[in-house]
């Protein structure tokens, strides 16, 4: 998956005319490495531990350049935090987002998927994406 998202990463920055800089592919390895929900401070933090000559700026301006690829999707939890989130071709999960410690779960849940795919057929209408965030308080919390 890494070496297919660096060479769409590649071909979106030379079609819109930017440079393929080390700085932008070490965030791309730091961002898809880590498997979270990452927002920008997150990932600064995590790339300037080994990399301290990464910028925050340059940080935020590739990851909306993740997201505008497609390589990357945002996503808000109510805490007024932008998060960024891999995107992956054949994974569809939902969210359990605690309202105290920001602890976000992923899920996956088939019963779901289709009885979403059953409502959207009874009012005759296609659905291109979804998303599902359920807010509450984790066992820790509760």
């Amino acid at each position: 998956m890494l070496e297919s998202r660096k060479e769409t990463f590649r071909n979106y920055l030379l079609t819109q005319g930017l440079k393929t800089t080390s700085q932008r592919e070490i965030i791309l390895v730091e961002f898809l490495r880590s498997g979270e929900h990452m927002s920008t401070e997150d990932l600064y933090l995590r790339v300037r531990k080994k990399y301290p000559q990464v910028g925050y700026a340059t940080v935020h301006r590739t990851l909306k350049l993740f997201a505008e690829c497609g390589i990357a999707s945002l996503r808000n939890f109510g805490d007024g935090i932008t998060r960024y989130e891999a995107v992956s071709d054949d994974e569809h999960h939902d969210h359990l987002v605690c309202q105290s410690c920001g602890l976000i779960i992923e899920f996956e849940n088939d019963q779901i998927e289709k009885l979403q795919k059953k409502v959207a057929d009874m009012h005759n209408f296609k659905v291109i994406d979804h998303r599902l965030e359920l807010y509450g308080f984790c066992e820790k919390c509760q």
